[in-house]
């Protein structure tokens, strides 16, 4: 897929600016979500994967999506492998490379589906797997972005989720709750001094792991949206 691989491109609903999309590719590896169209097929793209506990229509992905889609980004958030598995529950263990496997594909559809530089990002584990996507093949996306990235499960420090943080070669931006149980604004500094390449730290105040709350959800995207395509100007 990475390569171009010839795949077909499903479109399933009228002609709107969000599309239900489907791609069956030939490693049997399936890329389901929505895309959000861009007015510009010349421009960028950016895929965006779900936390463990939600799908790619959690209000996060789909504000975020919105946004990055009216700045002029095509933008597609997907169900990773794990969840178009299982509609509910958490991801089993063992499924983080077929996980990647999706994402991989994700990237290689989007590829196709404009001629700019592609993004690569998502929620908690999405971005988590999708930041080791990247550790292991440096030059498969243009940039990161990484959502309430889980450092360490709550209450338990010592199982720090950076092993291949020393191997991240992509520039990465994070955006982090300052009341955020997976990681605290301190130990998340601390964690990307490990990143031998360019990144940089969003910390929002007052959210917790979901982001995205009652008080933030009119201004948090926009910000994203800003922060990022900033980030990645440079």
């Amino acid at each position: 897929m990475q390569n171009g691989t010839a795949s077909e491109c499903h479109v399933a609903l009228p002609m709107t600016q969000v599309r239900e999309f489907l791609e069956a590719s030939p490693e049997n590896v399936t890329v389901r979500g929505f895309l959000h169209i861009a007015s510009d097929s010349g421009g960028d793209g950016l895929v965006l994967a779900h936390g463990a506990g939600s799908n790619c229509s959690s209000p996060l992905l789909v504000a975020l999506a919105s946004a990055f889609n009216a700045s002029g980004l095509a933008v597609l958030r997907c169900d990773l492998p794990f969840r178009q598995s299982r509609p509910s529950g958490p991801p089993p263990r063992g499924s983080g490379e077929r996980d990647q496997a999706g994402l991989r594909a994700a990237v290689a559809c989007m590829r196709r589906l404009t001629s700019g530089r592609v993004f690569l990002g998502g929620h908690s584990y999405g971005g988590r797997q999708s930041s080791m996507l990247a550790a292991s093949d440096p030059g498969l996306v243009e940039g990161l972005l990484l959502l309430s990235y889980p450092l360490h499960p709550p209450k338990r420090r010592e199982e720090m989720r950076t092993a291949h943080f020393p191997s991240l070669r992509t520039p990465v931006l994070f955006v982090h709750g300052t009341s955020d149980g997976f990681g605290t604004i301190a130990e998340m500094e601390e964690a990307l001094k490990l990143i031998p390449t360019r990144k940089e730290l969003i910390p929002i105040a007052a959210a917790g792991h979901e982001l995205l709350t009652k008080r933030n959800r009119e201004e948090l995207p926009g910000l994203c949206v800003e922060r990022f395509r900033s980030f990645t100007a440079t």
